[in-house]
């Protein structure tokens, strides 16, 4: 990845800035007003404006860090774009999991950002050689993996560094670009740094090998002999990861593997992705789907619970396989919603209580949440064209009570349909 010119880091890096930052907390720089202030101190204490912003800058990233890296954060060096791309500790641990079982002793860790999947593979007794084209990166990935003693930070280019000691590569390309405004990511697998298909190179050389990509990798850009595995962190999905050679399972093409909290689930299929939109529902002819000529605006047409299936699930194209284990019945063969008898007992889905089913009609369900007083309200849709947010507004208005609920949107068939989950009406006035 290639870092910001104008981020203010530098500064940091030198022994007054790394001396400073050693006395001082993330916490001290929060939000904005505290970050203000703290650098007003510094300067009134005699402390350079370019010291100050690298010192203020990092403990700001420091504290966003905290999710991604835990108490590791309060002494990492970071930039801005690293921290967007970086592997969270959690995840990482399950990639250099995944290199020692295949027997590894050393890894050439290519585009090795901030070193946290450096780091997890160290852990575990791998060594690393770490390779990273950006000379500010590097640097913090030099200071990030110090406490590793068999970590080497190479500053270079994966494609030209020497790498025949190493007997497993893990790659995590560059997938953004630093802008005047941010920055940005890059969709085109073969504008990634370096690009898929050098990848796929290496690959043939026959070494187990793992690479971390965006989970919006498009399914046809996924080479045949890969193993890809979408992985979803506490509700959002993180990264595809695709595994070669003995890194890969051998009867696994696709995965979705779900981290909620201290639960973890995973669901495999040994069959290629099916040609699907990311956001649709494949079933296939053994999983039912619900006629859409029956009523379905009466609960009684439904099982007790409304399945969410994760991310990651959605994404693997593996909704069908779910519906099956969870024994659950498909709404509609588009719309990645089912339904069954009981909730689910894994990350895998999340189950709502099915207390409401009505048509979509927004005067009909302002008067509902006026009737039921509700003042809290979720709002999910899958399949139609609505803003939650904007939705939201316009059915609470300025508050109906103490009650809560969530409603979640589908359509079914060309029926566009209500479900109310979860429902706490709202004690009276």
């Amino acid at each position: 990845m290639t870092s910001d010119p104008t981020e203010p880091i530098g500064a940091a890096f030198t022994p007054e800035g790394q001396e400073l930052l050693a006395q001082l907390s993330p916490d001290q720089a929060a939000t904005k007003k505290l970050a203000t202030d703290l650098t007003l101190t510094l300067r009134k204490a005699g402390h350079s404006a370019e010291l100050v912003a690298a010192v203020v800058h990092q403990l700001e990233l420091r504290f966003k860090a905290r999710g991604k890296f835990g108490p590791f954060a309060e002494r990492m060096m970071l930039t801005q774009a690293g921290l967007e791309q970086a592997t969270r500790l959690s995840v990482a641990a399950r990639h250099a999991g995944r290199m020692r079982d295949a027997g590894v002793r050393h890894v050439a860790d290519l585009g090795c950002g901030l070193g946290a999947d450096a780091m997890a593979m160290a852990a575990l007794g791998i060594d690393v050689t770490a390779v990273e084209a950006d000379e500010v990166t590097a640097a913090a990935a030099t200071v990030n993996t110090a406490p590793f003693p068999n970590v080497t930070v190479v500053h270079g280019l994966a494609e030209e560094v020497d790498i025949s000691a190493a007997d497993a590569v893990w790659m995590d390309p560059a997938r953004r670009e630093s802008t005047t405004s941010g920055t940005k990511r890059r969709w085109d697998p073969e504008a990634f740094s370096p690009p898929l298909s050098f990848v796929e190179q290496l690959a043939d050389h026959g070494l187990p090998m793992g690479v971390k990509l965006g989970p919006g990798i498009p399914h046809e850009s996924i080479p045949d002999t890969a193993e890809a595995q979408w992985v979803e962190h506490n509700g959002s999905v993180v990264e595809a990861t695709l595994w070669f050679n003995a890194a890969r399972r051998a009867q696994v093409r696709r995965a979705a593997l779900v981290i909620k909290d201290d639960q973890v689930a995973e669901l495999t299929s040994s069959a290629a992705h099916p040609d699907q939109d990311p956001d649709a529902l494949a079933l296939g002819d053994d999983v039912p789907v619900l006629p859409h000529d029956s009523d379905l605006t009466n609960p009684a047409t439904y099982a007790t619970y409304l399945h969410e299936p994760a991310g990651a699930v959605i994404r693997a194209g593996l909704v069908a396989d779910l519906a099956e284990q969870l024994d659950a019945t498909g709404l509609d063969p588009h719309i990645a919603y089912l339904t069954g008898t009981t909730p689910s007992t894994t990350p895998l889905a999340t189950s709502y209580r099915i207390d409401m089913v009505m048509p979509y009609k927004i005067k009909a369900l302002r008067a509902w949440v006026r009737n039921n007083r509700i003042g809290q309200l979720t709002i999910k849709k899958r399949g139609l064209d609505v803003t939650p947010e904007e939705l939201r507004k316009i059915l609470l208005g300025k508050g109906h009570g103490d009650g809560t609920a969530t409603l979640i949107l589908t359509r079914i068939g060309k029926q566009r349909v209500v479900f109310g989950c979860g429902i706490t009406p709202g004690s009276a006035v």
